[in-house]
């Protein structure tokens, strides 16, 4: 891909600017700004669909390649306080998580293209190491010649005294019962060293460099900072101090850093609120000098430090015991690529899906963002609600790379060139499904990069044909094939404007999948639908993960994940979300299933063949009949683009103990999954025989109708495939005439049938 890019918005609306990034390592390159109506190029389907839109932005641009610099790190100024430095000590209590991974620098002053300054390292044999870099490249470095052990705590420090010369280097394990991977008798001790050694050079503090944590930064050619050495691990209270202190001195200063030497005693616990870090970006200096920093490419925060005695797992109850931060030198939350062009929507563009459609050559790439009406302003009486924290959630995955994902999807997952390219370029980040280099999981995901899988075209290794944005993409078309007014708007929108936003509507509909939600989005929908605000459930595995987005930058969003059908699992006492201080994992967990506000809720996933619908004896009812008006098939929808049918992918059940409402009608369930459709994990208790969509009668998706107060109603799917069964046959099929029966009722001002008093309706 010699061309691609991004936005520095996801959602705008008309009025607005939008600016657009673009990576164009062949220069030239042409841009068309497009509507997206239709991504999937599957030949069985209505293939690639764009409208044109005619815009001052569509013209040729003279590109250039731009850089992606990952890594997280926590920068500071050129403070006088840590120029001046001639002794000096330096500490920090760490954990490694890659100290075989060559050099790694802790806390330094370091210039890396003269080799001047100081700084503490983890050397290429995975030791502690102090380097001294004097004004004329003279460099001493002094390792404590033991490895670092993986996942166990050390206290590392080093000290010069300029007067004397010497110069000692130290590293300590700090086991306790529960902070670590090992047990007090594991015997880790071994790895404990201590080295001095008197050396004829002084360090060149005023060396013009910033002090820098977690990693060294090389200033490129284009002004910007490349992080090198970088860091994967944790580090709690680093201090430094303006004369060589004792080891003993150090160890009084873990928890007290006092006197006149005090340079910077850092502590990363400040800014914990009762909600969560104010600005999780921010770093303190508790020291007279006041030498605050910030960290880039947002580090994980809320994570157990040195100290940590399980006691609490909520960091914002025992802030001491979190002043940690998680390095990753695979982090990024932004690019930060020059602008190349941006564009002021106009006032009468519709609503919708759209991209810059920008190529160079035989290269092309569509820049995805969505145009939402203006702030109170609807202009129908429908709106579909795009899942953009589910969009980010598998940004640029790379599922190709799971090892089980063969057995996973029943077949060898096909790898297509974007795939292969995202395996050659990890600095384009990485998906909340992806492993950092450590073995973490990736719990922030960012809008500002390039979002590859986020375009039209592209078809997922996951399923049998397209997984969340070019599956929405069906929906898109079939409502605009249908000639249904509608307007667009983000779930990030609806995070931040509630359902206020909602009420503005007849009906809410959603994507294919929605997997990814936030308290305030909960919210929203469920007052919507207590307000009279009617709802198309049009997916699947719906209001699953519970995510946050940052209030001070709204491209960042946060998951933290355990206790779910998840692709890794938070460490102990870090579950909760560092934004907002909430408990993270599934909604489920939270007392807020999906069955409440969806009427069903996940319960298995198979990546193989979709199945079909039955409708069931209770469909026949006066009722709920209407929505088979025109219907004779008792079969419903065994077609489609997504795994040939319209029950596919992962299903959603009905369950009166999960919260779906005891008048709700199951009108339709699948039926006839293969042994690949397996329960999802928190549906299990014990692993027995038997538990395979072949054999479980709980392996299903039940299409489920209810009224709610107020002349409202919710309508679900519960299948991700559904969307994929719309356009078949032209349109003209039995999935479409059901939707086409329900959206027609739900978009009208007329009451619904059965009662909104819960009243028990009797079945035939």
């Amino acid at each position: 891909m010699a061309i691609n890019g991004y936005t520095d918005k996801m959602s705008v609306q008309p009025g607005q600017n939008v600016k657009f990034m673009v990576n164009s390592e062949n220069g030239k390159y042409r841009t068309e700004i497009v509507r997206l109506i239709h991504g999937d190029t599957n030949p069985e389907g209505p293939g690639l669909k764009v409208e044109k839109v005619n815009a001052k932005v569509n013209k040729d641009y003279d590109g250039k390649k731009q850089e992606i610099y990952m890594g997280s790190y926590i920068k500071f100024d050129d403070p006088p306080a840590l120029q001046s430095l001639e002794s000096f000590s330096l500490q920090a209590m760490i954990m490694s998580t890659t100290p075989d991974l060559g050099q790694q620098a802790l806390l330094s002053k370091w210039d890396p293209k003269e080799n001047k300054g100081y700084g503490l390292f983890i050397d290429k044999e995975g030791c502690i190491s102090l380097w001294i870099g004097d004004k004329n490249g003279n460099v001493e470095k002094i390792s404590t010649g033991k490895p670092l052990m993986y996942g166990a705590w050390f206290f590392v420090g080093a000290s010069f005294d300029a007067e004397s010369g010497k110069a000692t280097v130290f590293q300590e394990a700090r086991v306790t019962k529960t902070n670590g991977k090992f047990s007090l008798a594991y015997g880790i001790e071994e790895h404990n060293a201590s080295v001095e050694k008197e050396i004829n050079i002084e360090p060149n503090a005023d060396n013009g460099t910033p002090f820098t944590i977690a990693s060294l930064i090389d200033k490129q050619d284009d002004g910007k900072f490349k992080a090198i050495k970088r860091f994967n691990g944790k580090i709690d209270r680093p201090r430094v101090a303006s004369t060589a202190l004792t080891k003993d001195k150090m160890e009084t200063w873990i928890e007290n850093p006092s006197g006149a030497s005090v340079a910077a005693a850092w502590d990363f616990s400040k800014g914990i609120s009762k909600k969560g870090f104010d600005d999780i970006r921010r770093v303190f200096d508790t020291s007279p000098n006041q030498i605050h920093g910030e960290t880039v490419n947002m580090p994980t925060r809320a994570v157990t430090g040195y100290n940590w005695t399980s006691e609490e797992h909520k960091f914002v109850h025992a802030p001491e015991q979190y002043g940690a931060i998680h390095f990753h030198d695979d982090d990024l939350t932004d690019a930060g690529w020059d602008v190349d062009f941006e564009w002021t929507i106009p006032e009468d563009l519709p609503s919708g899906v759209y991209a810059a459609h920008v190529v160079s050559g035989d290269d092309e790439d569509y820049i995805t963002f969505f145009v939402r009406p203006k702030k109170g302003k609807p202009t129908a009486k429908a709106v579909l609600i795009l899942p953009t924290a589910s969009y980010l959630a598998y940004a640029n995955n790379r599922f190709q790379d799971v090892p089980l994902a063969q057995v996973m999807f029943g077949r060898a997952p096909v790898v297509q060139q974007d795939d292969m390219y995202l395996g050659e370029h990890a600095e384009y980040g990485l998906s909340t499904y992806d492993f950092h280099n450590d073995g973490t999981g990736v719990c922030f995901s960012s809008s500002l990069r390039p979002i590859l899988n986020m375009r039209p075209k592209y078809r997922h290794t996951l399923s049998p044909s397209l997984w969340q944005f070019n599956a929405d993409l069906h929906l898109v078309d079939w409502l605009t094939e249908k000639g249904f007014k509608f307007d667009v708007v983000t779930d990030q929108d609806v995070h931040f404007e509630g359902a206020d936003l909602l009420n503005k509507y007849n009906v809410a509909l959603t994507g294919s999948h929605p997997e990814y939600y936030s308290g305030p989005m909960m919210d929203a929908i469920e007052d919507f639908q207590a307000s009279g605000g009617r709802f198309m459930y049009m997916g699947s595995n719906g209001f699953y993960w519970i995510v946050t987005f940052d209030s001070n930058n709204p491209s960042i969003m946060e998951v933290r994940k355990n206790f779910g059908n998840n692709a890794w699992k938070a460490w102990p006492g870090e579950v909760h979300l560092s934004l907002t201080g909430e408990f993270g994992t599934i909604w489920k967990h939270r007392g807020r299933a999906p069955q409440k506000i969806g009427g069903t809720g996940y319960v298995a996933q198979g990546f193989e063949i979709s199945s079909y619908f039955r409708r069931t004896e209770d469909s026949h009812h006066p009722s709920v009949s209407w929505i088979f008006e025109g219907i004779e098939d008792e079969k419903i929808g065994d077609f489609g683009l997504v795994g040939g049918g319209a029950a596919g992918l992962e299903l959603d059940i009905y369950d009166n103990e999960l919260g779906t409402p005891p008048h709700a009608v199951i009108i339709a369930s699948s039926e006839d999954h293969s042994s690949v459709y397996m329960p999802v994990a928190e549906e299990l208790y014990f692993n027995v025989p038997g538990m395979a969509g072949d054999e479980n009668p709980r392996v299903r998706a039940d299409m489920v109708y209810y009224p709610t107060p107020n002349g409202g109603a919710v309508f679900s799917t519960s299948s991700i495939s559904y969307c994929g069964s719309l356009s078949h046959n032209n349109y003209d099929n039995n999935i479409s005439k059901l939707t086409e029966n329900v959206l027609k009722k739900f978009i009208s001002d007329e009451p619904l049938p059965m009662s909104t008093k819960r009243e028990k309706v009797e079945f035939i």
